[in-house]
């Protein structure tokens, strides 16, 4: 899964990325020091795998990850092609989701692209140039779904669906914010809309701003903002959590306790960001290897044992389960066994965040 990191020129946004990968990617103060995407995968944290480490002594722990992709500055006329336009639409159309940076602090030693810190009308610049790039799209299917309806009828609802998508986009209304049913969502899906793209705001504050950012205004307005689009918002401090991501276990545990925090907003943003796009994961645990694998929430088994490998989907039989928290309390499989805690569970079961799982198959 891929999120997208995007934001105007000067924001934080590569500095943010860099502090999420430990990818140094290049930063300046000046606008598009990242031409092209920076790419980074990050574990998602998840304290069950270190738990489980101590029960079975793997070989290996490996976690679930996110991709992050740092995206090139935006600015008003992208859609146009203006700056980096067209690569920065491109690049975000690759994206599951995105994470937009949005500046909330000041600070004369850094250049705002547009002159001073206006955090709705910095969010506002970039919706609206995924909104007109969506326009085009919608257009360019509204004349080829015409066509269509020349020579079959049953293309009149697509139509109707593209003209209503139109009209809202016009307002200047990003997709997500549209009510829309599971129909119209699936024959919207081959669009590919950037606006119907899940969206995170940051809210970058200073270092000063950070120990009472929830009451600092430009990040109410953030807030105020993301409400009508139900997305979160985190607030943290970009330059901090660099400082922070170059520390390690008790340097790292010494600073989150000075500043008072009880995790990274890194983490925070990482945890957000999966289940954001409706993630999360099942376990896998032996002496070989201890396993997170990412699914989609309501997922089958057998779809999550093809997360592992085909042949284990093909020839599913069933799956063997006992939960985390049975399995922690208990101290092994075994005495989860004994307790009649173990599962088996056939071709119907819906998996659930944090099944501990055996697949059996046969191909």
């Amino acid at each position: 899964m891929k999120m997208g990191i995007v934001g105007l020129p000067n924001v934080g946004k590569s500095t943010m990325f860099n502090a999420i990968t430990k990818a140094g990617a290049e930063c300046a103060n000046y606008p598009f020091c990242t031409i092209e995407p920076n790419v980074g995968v990050v574990a998602v944290p998840d304290e069950r795998l270190q738990k489980l480490a101590e029960i079975y002594h793997p070989q290996k722990v490996t976690p679930a990850v996110i991709e992050f992709v740092d995206i090139a500055g935006l600015v008003k006329g992208a859609s146009h092609g203006e700056g980096l336009g067209n690569k920065f639409l491109s690049h975000i159309r690759e994206v599951d989701s995105i994470v937009e940076v949005v500046r909330c602090f000041e600070d004369t030693n850094i250049v705002h692209v547009d002159g001073n810190i206006d955090p709705i009308r910095d969010i506002e610049t970039i919706n609206l140039e995924l909104v007109f790039a969506d326009i085009e799209t919608i257009e360019k299917r509204i004349d080829n779904t015409k066509k269509k309806i020349k020579a079959d009828k049953k293309y009149a609802q697509e139509l109707e669906i593209l003209e209503k998508v139109k009209e809202w986009l016009s307002q200047g209304k990003p997709t997500r914010t549209m009510k829309l049913s599971e129909e119209e969502k699936e024959i919207l899906k081959d669009a590919f809309l950037l606006t119907m793209k899940p969206i995170l705001y940051i809210a970058n504050v200073s270092e000063e701003q950070l120990s009472n950012a929830e009451n600092d205004e430009n990040v109410k307005k953030v807030k105020e903002y993301a409400k009508q689009e139900n997305a979160a918002v985190i607030p943290l401090c970009v330059k901090i959590e660099e400082e922070l991501a170059s520390l390690e276990g008790k340097d790292q545990k010494e600073m989150l306790e000075a500043l008072g925090l009880e995790e990274s907003g890194l983490d925070k943003v990482i945890k957000t960001s999966y289940d954001l796009l409706g993630l999360m994961s099942f376990l896998t645990a032996g002496e070989p290897e201890v396993r997170a694998w990412t699914i989609k929430k309501g997922t089958k088994a057998p779809q999550a044992a093809g997360k592992i490998h085909s042949d284990i989907e093909r020839g599913f039989i069933r799956a063997e389960i006992m939960s985390y928290n049975d399995l922690v309390r208990e101290g092994s499989a075994n005495a989860v066994k004994e307790k009649g805690l173990m599962r088996s569970e056939g071709k119907e079961y819906v998996m659930q965040d944090g099944d501990i799982v055996l697949f059996r198959f046969n191909v």
